[in-house]
């Protein structure tokens, strides 16, 4: 959903350049934050930002002016919280802007509004809620990928129209109209995505489940032991214990 170099007006360029600015600034505080009191993290959050940079790098030709994309947004705001999220998210976007001419300077601020602010912002409140509710983290993990790309894809909508207005039926007509060519390929492609980045936490609860743990994605605590895990080490220490007892009372019996 990079809208293209100089495609916006002025105005509405340096208007949603000033609503994205705040989320920038905060997200750095909390990224310097994180790094000095956790260096170990670092890794992780170049991961996630790998992560956003080549997917959303990913484009397929949508609607003059702009493009349909994964965006790889809804993994480092679940992991890191959204904050951190627009910050690594202005980084993709500049560095695709100034190295692959995907997007475009002037219009940095409405595509770090679209994708690095209100994306990870609306994936991360879906995946607090439905794991607020008890939902396995896989299934919240999914949904929060697939409402980040979504709700991107809406908000470049609104940008777009909001811009170029429908001559006859304004604002809404424009909307109806942008929003139903991207649903076409966004559509797809948010689904596609939730399930890269279900795939890519199976993998990080197998390789960094203390980090996972530490950030809250995963309970603290002892991991509970598996039947596999039992059966492996052989008899729990209670069955242990009630032998034991047994070949006791035979020897005081004999």
């Amino acid at each position: 959903m990079h809208i293209a170099e100089g495609f916006l007006p002025p105005a509405h360029a340096i208007a949603w350049g000033v609503a994205s600015a705040p989320f920038v600034v905060h997200g750095v505080r909390r990224l310097t934050r994180e790094v000095k009191e956790h260096p170990e993290s670092t890794l992780l959050l170049g991961a996630a930002g790998a992560f956003t940079f080549v997917l959303s790098a990913l484009k397929i030709p949508s609607v003059t002016g702009s493009c349909s994309h994964p965006t790889g947004t809804g993994l480092g705001a679940i992991l890191f919280r959204p904050p951190i999220m627009a910050v690594l998210g202005t980084i993709t976007l500049l560095f695709q802007a100034l190295l692959l001419a995907h997007g475009g300077l002037t219009t940095l601020g409405a595509n770090v509004f679209s994708m690095a602010i209100v994306g990870p912002w609306a994936g991360y409140a879906v995946y607090r809620l439905l794991r607020r509710f008890d939902v396995p983290l896989m299934a919240a993990v999914f949904f929060g990928a697939f409402v980040a790309d979504l709700s991107t894809y809406c908000v470049t909508s609104v940008q777009l129209a909001l811009a170029f207005p429908d001559p006859g039926s304004g604002f809404l007509g424009a909307l109806g109209k942008f929003g139903g060519i991207f649903a076409v390929t966004q559509i797809p492609l948010a689904v596609s995505e939730g399930l890269l980045t279900v795939l890519v936490m199976r993998l990080l609860v197998q390789s960094s489940r203390g980090e996972l743990a530490r950030l809250g994605v995963l309970p603290q605590g002892k991991r509970p032991t598996t039947p596999h895990e039992t059966s492996a080490m052989g008899e729990t220490p209670a069955k242990q214990q009630t032998q034991e007892t047994q070949e006791t009372h035979r020897e005081a019996s004999a």
